[in-house]
Order: structure tokens, then sequence, then C-alpha cells
């Protein structure tokens, strides 16, 4: 409870630094105009499934991946950004999140920093 309480106080202070950042943001990068700090907070759905390679994955959580997933350097990003480190997310765990969420055209052996999915 006391770790998703403190998950929910850093989203809400992410959410608005990232605001703050996007005033002056132009560029394109990996997830396109939103940076993968932003994208990473539409992966909120995914917080325990990120952290239990044994824990469900919500129906939400599989819709978020799927619609970042269309960009696999997006989805890399997203999970090696700063706001999933501070949230706990635990990279080896969260690149298994396609595959738990049965995405039938998920990037086989995209290479994520260290990490494959799988």
């Amino acid at each position: 409870m006391a770790s998703a309480t403190k998950f929910i106080c850093l989203v809400g202070l992410v959410v608005l630094v990232s605001f703050v950042r996007l005033q002056n943001v132009d560029a394109a990068g990996e997830c396109g105009k939103s940076s993968p700090d932003n994208e990473a907070m539409k992966m909120i759905p995914c917080a325990e499934a990120t952290q239990d390679e044994n824990a469900p994955v919500s129906a939400t959580c599989c819709t978020q991946v799927r619609q970042i997933g269309h960009n696999p350097s997006c989805l890399c990003a997203v999970m090696l950004s700063s706001t999933a480190k501070s949230s706990g997310i635990k990279p080896e765990i969260a690149i298994t999140i396609p595959k738990r969420c049965n995405i039938a055209n998920r990037p086989i052996g995209y290479k994520c920093g260290a990490y494959t999915l799988p």
C-alpha cells in the first residue's frame, strides 16, 4: 500500500514536470513528439506487472503496450526511461509484458539495451 502511494505521488510529480517540459519541446524522438517519460506515464496500469513476472497483466495495460509497441524503439525508450526507473520498474520483467499480453506481432528478438524482447 505504501509503495502504491509513493508511486502515485511520484507519478503526479513527473506529470507536472513533464507538462512544463512539453511546453518547450518541438523535436521528434523515439516516441514522436512525446517523450519516453511522458509515454511511461501511460503505463501506470502495468505497474504491478512490471515488478512481478507472476502478476496478472490487465487488459488496460495490454492496450497501452499495444499502442506504444507499434514502435519498438519507443517501447524500449519507455522501459528504460528515468520515469520507469524511478517508479521501480524492472526492465527484465517489463520486457516480458508484450508476450504476456499475447501480442502476436510483437518485435520478437528486438534488442532493448541489455534486454531482448521474448
